[in-house]
């Protein structure tokens, strides 16, 4: 076998070093947005999911319930104290659509009983990787 010159071999251990320092970079950066994405939702979700849309407000002023018509129109459902309220929201402003019964509104709002709640995000996750056939 020819003799390689000694910088040669070198170069090439350190080139198959790299890859493998790029690869475990590579698989830190997805667990750590994984990570991230988790506790956005655990984040989001600890605040009644307001962010999304709905859940906002606290105490005596709160949406129970939204409902996208349009591009920028909407349907509200919103607790004001003891009163509910069914707004129509829109870019030229928010109009009462209907003032409803607390027995109207939980109709409306609450889901029906035989339905599940949404699985968790780590739920979702597993999930997903389970459904995934082996190469």
């Amino acid at each position: 076998m020819a003799a390689l010159p000694r910088g040669f071999t070198l170069a090439l251990e350190t080139t198959g070093l790299d890859n493998i320092l790029s690869l475990a970079w590579l698989l830190v950066c997805v667990a750590a947005i994984v990570v991230l994405a988790y506790l956005f939702t655990r984040y989001v979700a600890g605040r009644g999911g307001s962010f999304l849309g709905a859940g906002g407000g606290n105490g005596q002023f709160k949406v129970l319930a939204r409902l996208s018509l349009g591009r920028e129109q909407s349907a509200a459902l919103v607790r004001a104290g003891e009163r509910y309220l069914l707004l129509g929201v829109a870019p030229s402003g928010v109009t009462l659509l209907a003032e409803l019964t607390q027995e109207e509104a939980e109709a409306l709002y609450a889901p029906p009983p035989e339905q599940a709640a949404p699985p968790s995000f780590g739920e979702a996750l597993r999930s997903v990787l389970k459904q995934r056939k082996p190469r």
